[in-house]
């Protein structure tokens, strides 16, 4: 059977990026299509289907952010940013809109590839060791199923994106257990242990599972901080087996 290749949009501007990116990554084995503005992405995106987007911020007619926004609408696709912009505030908002990671221009393209494989990687990695065999975690009105990465909240289907959903499963893996934000970052991202970079992008993913998952996210009862470490969620005892 043939594999399945990965589809990857790459969203901006300049053409020699466009055809640096578009060579670099098919000579890896990646499907690779492209776009020149934020409305040509959004068209494309909806043709081609791709696994993950490789979105620049500042583009004409729409830029990054209101792309990033509009296929947040619509779909979970991960999502990595490019910018130019020095100001860390300014890569902060992508992540707010639903950005799952981002590289600042001007970048490595084979840092770009390790932040691709990351992340398609993450998103398809089974679960931790402290997930129980039915691959489904019950806590308050939060139902979490592993096996389909799907969350409920009473009824209601809650939408993650894939790196908000490999957040969870963390922290649920160890529940009770507090992580650092450099072990999540290790974990979740694939970020190297040497490697400095924000830790603040675990901030804000933190921050959107909050207000998705919580009653009152500014004072929240699942994810919980750790002071002076970093996250942990509540510990979660089994319910009793019903015989």
């Amino acid at each position: 059977m043939e594999n399945h290749k990965e589809r990857i949009l790459v969203v901006d501007d300049e053409a020699s990026i466009r055809r640096i990116l578009e060579t670099r990554l098919s000579m890896i084995g990646y499907d690779v299509v492209t776009a020149a503005d934020g409305e040509e992405a959004l068209e494309t995106f909806r043709e081609m289907d791709p696994d993950l987007v490789v979105l620049d911020v500042m583009m004409p007619k729409l830029d990054g952010y209101g792309v990033c926004q509009e296929l947040r609408k619509e779909s979970d696709i991960p999502i990595i940013m490019l910018t130019a912009l020095g100001d860390v505030a300014d890569r902060i908002t992508g992540l707010e809109l639903g950005a799952d990671d981002y590289v600042v221009k001007p970048f490595s393209p084979k840092e770009l590839e390790a932040r691709i494989r990351s992340v398609l990687r993450r998103i398809d990695k089974d679960g931790g060791s402290g997930i129980p065999s039915s691959g489904v975690i019950h806590i308050a009105s939060i139902r979490i199923d592993t096996n389909k990465r799907q969350v409920y909240k009473g009824d209601e289907r809650i939408r993650l994106t894939g790196m908000e959903f490999s957040l969870l499963e963390l922290l649920v893996s160890r529940s009770g257990e507090p992580f650092s934000r450099s072990e999540i970052l290790q974990e979740v991202w694939g970020y190297t242990p040497e490697r400095h970079v924000d830790t603040r992008v675990v901030d804000v993913h933190i921050s959107r599972l909050r207000a998705k998952l919580e009653e009152d996210p500014s004072n929240p009862e699942l994810i919980l901080t750790a002071r002076g470490t970093g996250y942990l969620f509540q510990r979660i005892i089994d319910p009793p087996e019903v015989g």
